[in-house]
């Protein structure tokens, strides 16, 4: 017994090792879409990944524990606040983030989800709808990643019909009383920058309020009526924290009061921006998987040679690579049309949902191929898996998503 778990470490150290030198997915080189530039700060996140974040992660998931370790290491990157210009911001372009995305999930979903939280939904929220006054009090300090933000929308009982959001907002002179709940808010118990929305009592709209904690540092306090409580038992992106979080007569002076966020046509403007992100995720799950499969199958023996010398084998080999390439050329294309201001909500949807699918049968079929190993998070695939169902779900379900592109085509909405 003992030898046998010793040859399944051994293995998976294989294979751990071989991962690294396995780039193998670029079928339709899209390598050579990139710029020099492009290219560097690809080639800069996944050497952090493989450096920083492959040695570590299994235990952080395992033990459902958020890697404080990485946070100053990812501020070092260089990338933090993505396409937004200014405030130490990089000013990346909509592929050179597209690719920052797909590294960062090649190595680990929640670590992504860490830094698309920050960038995307709460640094994006802040830089698109915040005064100049605002952007320039917390921008900087998010760049540099001294400042860690979330974004808090969804609801209990409000997920895909977040437009319908129960949370209120009292005016009370010159602050505002925040009264509801949120849920799944990543990041929303250790941020120092909470972008809470909430539905004005007076005029119905709903508005953005940014919820500050007092004092530096990840144990500092939040306003008095904040609390968040982890949600527990996850099966997937179990190192990123995601609480419910209740607020009881928080109050939010109005000079944090997101100065042009007045209706949720403002919210879908920082949904719309972030959308893209899901799918450049799920494409770094179905390469991560895709290579991890592709370099098992090749060092495994089974009867006597390697298990990729079988006809059945192969045949999802080559499917896992046509799935993979299809979705890298769709984000690539998405993010060409993002840069040019022709990226439409349903476009998008469009992406969202294929990519989703594609990469949760690829994650599925190396872990068929990985046999009883693929179950072990030593050999990766089992939380590419995992973290595949969270994705699935996440910035709009495979149903809703579809609902919209039904919308686009036929011009009937099937929903309200």
């Amino acid at each position: 017994m003992s030898s046998t778990l010793n040859l399944a470490a051994e293995q998976a150290k294989d294979l751990a090792r071989d991962l690294t030198a396995a780039r193998g997915t670029d079928y339709y080189l899209l390598n050579d879409l990139l710029t020099d530039s492009e290219r560097e700060i690809r080639d800069r996140v996944r050497s952090f990944v493989d450096a920083e974040v492959l040695p570590i992660i299994n235990d952080y998931w395992e033990r459902a524990e958020f890697p404080f370790e990485l946070v100053p290491k990812l501020a070092r990157l260089g990338v933090v606040g993505g396409p937004i210009t200014g405030y130490g911001c990089p000013g990346l372009s909509r592929l050179a983030q597209g690719m920052v995305t797909l590294e960062l999930s090649r190595g680990d979903g929640s670590v992504n989800t860490f830094l698309g939280v920050q960038t995307g939904l709460a640094m994006g929220s802040i830089n698109l709808l915040g005064s100049a006054e605002q952007k320039q009090r917390w921008l900087p300090g998010m760049a540099r990643l001294e400042l860690v933000g979330a974004f808090a929308l969804t609801e209990p009982d409000h997920g895909s019909d977040s437009v319908a959001l129960e949370t209120t907002a009292r005016r009370s002179g010159d602050h505002w009383v925040l009264n509801g709940a949120k849920r799944w808010i990543g990041n929303g118990s250790i941020a120092h920058v909470v972008v809470v929305w909430a539905r004005d009592e007076a005029d119905g709209k709903v508005k953005g309020f940014v919820v500050e904690r007092e004092g530096e540092g990840f144990d500092s306090s939040y306003p008095e009526g904040y609390t968040a409580e982890l949600i527990t038992g996850k099966i997937g992106k179990r190192a990123i924290w995601q609480p419910d979080i209740v607020l009881d007569d928080v109050r939010v002076p109005e000079a944090n009061r997101l100065a042009n966020a007045n209706g949720f046509r403002d919210v879908s403007r920082v949904l719309t921006a972030t959308r893209g992100g899901a799918s450049w995720e799920a494409a770094g799950h179905a390469v991560a998987a895709y290579e991890a499969a592709l370099t098992y199958a090749t060092n495994r023996q089974q009867f006597g040679k390697p298990i990729a010398s079988y006809q059945l084998v192969q045949g999802k080999l080559a499917t896992m690579l046509a799935e993979t390439t299809t979705i890298q050329l769709m984000c690539f294309r998405m993010a060409q049309l993002q840069e040019q201001g022709r990226l439409t909500g349903p476009m998008a949807s469009l992406a969202k949902m294929h990519t989703a699918r594609a990469a949760r049968s690829v994650c599925a079929q190396a872990r068929d191929i990985l046999g009883g190993n693929g179950l072990l998070l030593d050999f990766h695939v089992a939380r590419h898996m995992t973290d595949m169902e969270v994705v699935h779900t996440y910035e709009g379900t495979d149903s809703i998503q579809s609902l919209i592109i039904g919308r686009d085509v036929t011009g009937i909405s099937a929903f309200d």
